[in-house]
């Protein structure tokens, strides 16, 4: 059977954590999507197509995995893609009332549409996209958190 799994989000930046989720889904399904929202209640510091080329070149080693943006209600895209798993990222327990929320209105939304939820690395487990950028905008080192391109994109957007 041939598996494919979403893993959306904002992205704003991909980072580390991110990218490690993405390496242990590649192993686990024949195909992964990393799906960058084009909504989002935030303030993205990137735009859409910007999230979407910085996740490409961060993820370019992986081969079963293709980045793509979205700007439709998450299971449409899910069914429309053909996938049949929506990947979620759990940091912290923190996390999981509103990754648990979620999952219960996706379930209701497309019962044929199971949500998985995979932990990064203990490592990476304290970063977030948020804490990223405002590091980078205070002028800090945010080289263990990020690839060198999105380090390099961060300064010049926020500095």
């Amino acid at each position: 059977m041939n598996i494919t799994a979403i893993y959306p989000g904002t992205f704003d930046p991909i980072t580390n954590g991110h990218s490690d989720l993405v390496h242990r889904a590649a192993r686990l399904f024949d195909h992964v999507i990393v799906a960058v929202t084009a909504h989002t209640s935030k303030t993205p510091a990137f735009t859409l197509e910007e999230r979407v080329a910085m996740a490409r070149t961060v993820l370019s080693g992986i081969n079963n995995v293709e980045v793509c943006g979205f700007d439709s209600l998450l299971v449409n895209f899910v069914r429309a893609r053909g996938a049949q798993v929506i990947l979620r990222g759990l940091r912290a327990v923190s996390d999981f009332e509103y990754e648990f929320q979620l999952a219960g209105m996706n379930r209701k939304l497309a019962p044929g549409i199971e949500t998985m939820f995979l932990m990064p690395a203990e490592h990476y487990s304290y970063i977030s996209s948020s804490l990223v950028r405002e590091i980078a905008r205070l002028d800090g080192d945010v080289s263990e958190f990020v690839h060198e391109d999105i380090k390099a994109a961060l300064r010049k957007r926020l500095l």
